[in-house]
């Protein structure tokens, strides 16, 4: 009973989401959205729900799968893959570069922030 109790608040967080998504014709999608909304309720209740804590260790069990169909397009799309592997990398390293710099600029504002706060308490 108890994962069914975990599913149906998942199911429902995206649901809503996908509702909202639709209804007000955003260009988020509605997991997304859905995830906001689940985030949003366990940050007011404070806890994570043990149904909703077994449900997820249960899913996290077999995430790998979501793999299999990534790697399905990589085989049928090499082709694609090959004509435009410049294009890819620049991309992927780009990226990668933005990400780690936009996380550094952050994590220094932050225990810059922290810093503060800890001499202010002393």
């Amino acid at each position: 009973m108890s994962l069914i109790i975990g599913m149906s608040i998942l199911l429902g967080c995206q649901f809503l989401g996908e509702v909202l998504s639709l209804a007000l014709s955003l260009p988020i999608p509605g997991p997304v959205i859905g995830m906001l909304i689940l985030l949003v309720g366990l940050i007011i209740r404070g806890s994570v729900p043990p149904s909703l804590r077994s449900m997820g260790e249960g899913l996290l069990k077999y995430l790998t799968l979501l793999f299999v169909p990534a790697g399905v397009g990589l085989i049928e799309h090499v082709g694609l893959i090959q004509r435009e592997f410049w294009v890819l990398l620049v991309t992927l390293v780009l990226s990668a570069a933005v990400t780690l710099w936009v996380t550094s600029q952050v994590m220094q504002r932050l225990a810059h922030r922290g810093g503060k706060a800890q001499e202010e308490d002393a």
